[in-house]
């Protein structure tokens, strides 16, 4: 995200009151970027509620700042960020960002499957896709691990009614799961995967509260080096309700996750 350059001293003078007209009312919609001029914070709007506006910037640093009169410059001009008004009824979105579906009922599972590692894996998923989930009558179970992948695979006796699809941690060139993953050769199983160590690393540290995830070094089990590199005690469950307690919409988590659980979802309801 970068700045556009503005005309030369845009703060000059009485910046809050142009020379003709009034300044302009605009939604703070998602992904709107606007700067405060007062700091210089620079950053795309990711939430708007009544205490104000929440500005992210390129490196992932989130702001919050109240939504005053003339309060803001987008593309150097200055303009009074309000509220968005609230979606048409119809066009409510879900934690996924997708057109909700109201008064959706429950339907008969598919056969398709989604897999994931583990019980977090499972949970976050079901926290931001799990209403488009319902809507195309896809299940996601957890495997406590891909050690047995293959086994796994067979057993599901996939085909072209019958998909399974794979969200795997740690999925990089190299690695154990990449190794693993290579074995699965149907054309009815897609394994694709993120390249965080554990679904942990998946939520932006933003959203937690935090600079950056700690690095581990190999021979301490990672979650429990994470807790005590952030002062969250010794409980790895608690720390888990804590991160997701903080994921509220997929702007919370990294695209490298949005992207493979949006094309697993896209693989196994695509006929």
């Amino acid at each position: 995200m970068r700045s556009k350059k503005y005309e030369n001293d845009v703060l000059a003078g009485d910046w809050r009151r142009p020379r003709k007209g009034q300044i302009p009312e605009v939604p703070a919609e998602p992904g709107l970027v606007a700067e405060d001029p007062g700091s210089g914070f620079c950053g795309a709007v990711v939430g708007c509620d009544k205490f104000g506006v929440t500005l992210e910037d390129r490196f992932g640093k989130r702001r919050v700042f109240p939504l005053a009169k003339s309060g803001f410059l987008i593309d150097g001009k200055p303009v009074t960020l309000v509220r968005p008004a609230a979606e048409p009824a119809g066009r409510a979105r879900s934690a996924s960002g997708s057109v909700a579906v109201r008064g959706l009922r429950a339907q008969v599972a598919k056969e398709s499957r989604i897999y994931v590692e583990g019980l977090h894996d499972a949970e976050l998923v079901e926290k931001i896709w799990g209403h488009d989930l319902r809507v195309e009558g896809v299940v996601v179970e957890y495997l406590e691990g891909v050690d047995d992948l293959p086994a796994i695979v067979e057993e599901f006796a996939p085909d072209e009614r019958r998909r399974l699809g794979v969200l795997v941690d740690h999925l990089v060139a190299g690695s154990k799961e990449s190794r693993i993953a290579a074995q699965v050769t149907s054309p009815h199983v897609l394994v694709t995967g993120h390249p965080f160590i554990d679904i942990w690393e998946a939520v932006k540290p933003a959203s937690v509260g935090i600079r950056a995830w700690p690095r581990i070094p190999r021979g301490i089990p990672w979650k429990d080096g994470i807790v005590a590199e952030l002062g969250w005690g010794d409980d790895t469950g608690a720390a888990w309700k804590r991160i997701l307690g903080s994921v509220n919409t997929y702007t919370d988590l990294e695209p490298a996750l949005l992207g493979r659980v949006e094309e697993l979802i896209d693989f196994v309801t695509t006929p």
